[in-house]
């Protein structure tokens, strides 16, 4: 199977997870948020928090879905590079809080690790298009 192909299946992947995860945030945080590894949970006025973590995963997904749609790979990777932090300091939180150290890395740190590689593998797969690239333009006279 050709790198590209992998590369789109990994991140259409991610993009469905992380949309699907904020919308679950945004639209019932008391049923979702166990999921997340902390402890404890904000409690009176404190759900609004948790839509605010909803919505930044909703918004980091749509970031990505737009590179994708439009063929911006290069830039998708480096995306996905700089929006694995989010989940890493998602693990980092957990860890920090005294959470579940599974759910924060068997979860976070899983989802982390696997968008650096996927982030990667973009970078990797447009590095050789445009050295082929530039390998067949037309020389100057």
């Amino acid at each position: 199977m050709p790198l590209k192909t992998i590369n789109t299946v990994l991140a259409t992947g991610f993009i469905l997870f992380i949309l699907w995860f904020g919308t679950e945030f945004v639209l019932s945080p008391q049923t979702t948020a166990p999921g997340f590894g902390l402890p404890r949970w904000p409690s009176g006025d404190g759900d609004g928090f948790l839509v605010v973590k909803g919505i930044r995963d909703v918004v980091l997904a749509l970031v990505l879905g737009v590179l994708l749609v439009t063929g911006h790979r290069r830039a998708l990777g480096l995306a996905l590079l700089v929006e694995a932090l989010a989940a890493y300091g998602d693990m980092a939180t957990v860890l920090g809080h005294h959470g579940s150290v599974a759910t924060a890395f068997g979860v976070h740190g899983l989802t982390a690790s696997l968008m650096t590689v996927n982030g990667l593998l973009l970078l990797r797969e447009t590095r050789k298009a445009t050295a082929t690239a530039a390998a067949h333009a037309p020389q100057p006279a």
